[in-house]
């Protein structure tokens, strides 16, 4: 195996710069004796001689120069590698990938961070995916994450960057012009709904309501189907039809007047939204000051006024 080839080596480099077991031992920080032993362990091995040892001093045979001067290289490469993993310790740098999900909180995140963070951290690549599907981070190799709460898995550690989110029934006005308002989730059986497919399930979004005490779910009807909240979105403004919607996503449609609201009483809030990440990875220096920074940003009022009602 390479560690047991290469078991031995450090002494011997030792050795071949200081000519002398004594100082090598001390730069090392073990005995003369270890390091006599571990260099003719390294002998016996590969069954050569490498130092021609006197009571006055200590120098390389052909084998031994042969070898010194062909490790040289090798081993300054390794230190520099190691002293590249010192400046990783200190220093934010690298390539930092998150996952998000493509809607109007992701997009409103990422303009107010990465401008910001590419200043502040220009060594730093930020390399940033959108997917509506549910991402396993550790397996796909990302860095963080950004969803909604209730899909973080329990084993990561979640920080929250927005309120809880209310939810509501939008359409435009035209088509509560045409097909009247509900005004009970009941309601909702008579008129043409905009339905939303979950990219990693594939299930169809149930519209799940709340009267009271009481949870129940409202099979709604309608000839279109998709799994990207954008298109959902446009076929709503189109006046397609009604939508499922968060108020993040709708809210300047509503302040514009393209959109109107319904049932919002009927519909719980969820837990918001969070950046998540493995336990162990939060020392990196690029995902800390990516995590500051996004706990910065979300803590603005300007920027939690827009998930409030």
């Amino acid at each position: 195996m390479l560690n047991d080839q290469l078991d031995g080596i450090t002494p011997f480099m030792a050795v071949a710069e200081l000519k002398s077991f004594t100082e090598a031992a001390a730069r090392l920080g073990v005995t003369p004796t270890a390091v006599s032993k571990a260099i003719r362990v390294l002998e016996h091995r590969y069954g050569v001689v490498l130092f021609q040892r006197t009571t006055r001093r200590v120098a390389l045979t052909e084998a031994g120069d042969s070898l010194y001067r062909q490790m040289r290289p090798a081993v300054a490469d390794m230190l520099s590698a190691i002293e590249t993993l010192e400046h990783y310790r200190h220093r934010p740098q690298g390539t930092l990938r998150v996952t998000a999900p493509r809607n109007n909180t992701a997009d409103y995140l990422f303009n107010a961070i990465v401008p910001r963070f590419r200043q502040a951290y220009p060594e730093v690549m930020l390399d940033i995916s959108l997917d509506d599907g549910l991402v396993d981070i550790v397996a796909e190799g990302f860095d963080a994450g950004i969803r909604l709460g209730e899909s973080v898995e329990g084993d990561m550690v979640a920080v929250r960057l927005t309120p809880e989110i209310s939810w509501s029934v939008a359409a435009t006005p035209e088509y509560f012009i045409r097909a009247g308002r509900p005004v009970i989730p009941e309601d909702l059986l008579r008129h043409e709904a905009i339905r939303y497919r979950f990219v990693t399930s594939r299930i169809v979004h149930r519209w799940e309501f709340r009267s009271g005490r009481r949870d129940f779910v409202v099979d709604v009807k309608g000839g279109i189907i998709v799994n990207d909240r954008n298109l959902l979105m446009e076929f709503a403004l189109q006046g397609l039809g009604l939508a499922f919607v968060s108020d993040y996503e709708v809210r300047h449609h509503y302040a514009a007047g393209r959109l109107e609201s319904v049932l919002r009483e009927y519909i719980p809030s969820d837990s918001g939204v969070f950046l998540y990440f493995p336990q162990r990875s939060q020392t990196q220096p690029k995902l800390r000051a990516f995590i500051d920074m996004a706990k910065e940003v979300a803590s603005q009022p300007g920027f939690l006024d827009r998930f409030r009602e």
